[in-house]
């Protein structure tokens, strides 16, 4: 099967069967009824983004809240990042926990991130193209974020600190606990 379960549930790995040969390779980067009858995961996507971005470059941790909330299902086009998902539902058995997972042109493998996680990744190639879907449109009046370096998560970014490019916006979010406020 091509769907794993991680750590957090609802957080789900897809890893595509690829077909290669000496011309190349192909595979299926999604298909509704694969993910609905294996992997159980329903989602309507309305949107793809696409982002460039060079080594450092770290964009998160965000998240929509409410109505505009989203479900992710994130990819590496080229080159290499570090994903992070943070659990922030409020209740939830996992809330606060997170995942960290690897993901690259050329691994192939995609995460599906579900309504209510902050989201975020940090270049670790020379350059990467990331791709993702989203189930819900962008929402600036909706948006919200963690702090990346926040101290109460403590996530290894696995990458020089010195390396790091962040936007403004992103290094004044709030640490976990202070965003219900």
């Amino acid at each position: 099967m091509p769907f794993h379960q991680t750590d957090i549930p609802g957080l789900i790995l897809f890893e595509p069967k690829v077909f290669g040969d000496d011309r190349g390779y192909f595979f299926e980067s999604y298909n509704t009824n694969t993910f609905e009858m294996e992997g159980g995961l329903k989602a309507n996507f309305v949107q793809d983004n696409q982002a460039f971005s060079a080594r450092g470059v770290l964009r998160g941790l965000h998240y929509q809240t409410g109505d505009a909330a989203q479900a992710k299902l994130v990819r590496v086009l080229e080159g290499e990042v570090l994903d992070v998902v943070v659990d922030i539902r409020e209740g939830s058995p996992t809330y606060g926990q997170y995942h960290k997972q690897r993901l690259s042109a050329e691994n192939k493998l995609q995460m599906f991130v579900p309504r209510g996680f902050a989201h975020g990744y940090v270049v670790l190639s020379e350059t990467a193209v990331f791709f993702y879907k989203c189930d819900n449109f962008y929402s600036k009046a909706n948006e919200g974020g963690l702090r990346f370096d926040c101290p109460v998560l403590n996530i290894d970014w696995e990458i020089n600190a010195d390396e790091l490019i962040v936007a403004e916006r992103d290094r004044n979010f709030p640490s976990l606990g202070a965003h219900l406020k």
